[in-house]
């Protein structure tokens, strides 16, 4: 079940995310700089503001948060900002679930173009991202240790013609 997250979902949320952050900076970046305790808590205060917009959605399995997306409008374009699944769950069409529900919004919203930054070195995100459609942006492509993407968000009705 895919659902708009809550604020008791905070929580799960956070310690997904920072599970889900684990499996691709480690080894990569130093651990302080994504699961140290003020890391943690920024963290924590980001999720808790997109939580209030009402801009994450949580994929429910069995009672438990099992992954989630959060996206919001940044410098006038749609920006995917979040979509993690809980590692022992990935690869069941979770992420794909997550990211249909995010299109979907957006179209119901009129958005035509979407962003997203991913992480150079997390080449299983690359791969998904790009088997969803997504292209890596031709202005700006790297930012820092970070690639970025864009996507055209498919006419209503027209998501699976591709």
């Amino acid at each position: 079940m895919i659902r708009i997250a809550v604020p008791a979902d905070l929580d799960a949320i956070a310690a997904l995310h920072a599970e889900a952050r684990a499996t691709y900076y480690r080894g990569h970046i130093p651990d302080e700089a994504f699961d140290g305790p003020a890391e943690r808590a920024r963290t924590r205060a980001g999720w808790e503001g997109a939580i209030g917009r009402g801009g994450v959605l949580c994929a429910e399995r069995d009672g438990v948060i099992a992954g989630m997306a959060a996206f919001r409008e940044v410098n006038g374009v749609m920006t995917l900002t979040q979509l993690h699944v809980a590692p022992e769950r990935w690869r069941v069409g979770i992420g794909t679930e997550l990211h249909a529900a995010c299109v979907e919004e957006w179209q119901r919203q009129g958005v035509t173009t979407a962003r997203l930054e991913v992480f150079e070195e997390n080449q299983r995100a690359q791969s998904f991202y790009a088997h969803h459609g997504w292209y890596p942006d031709p202005d700006e492509p790297l930012v820092g240790n970070h690639l970025h993407f864009c996507l055209t968000v498919p006419t209503a009705g027209c998501a699976g013609a591709e």
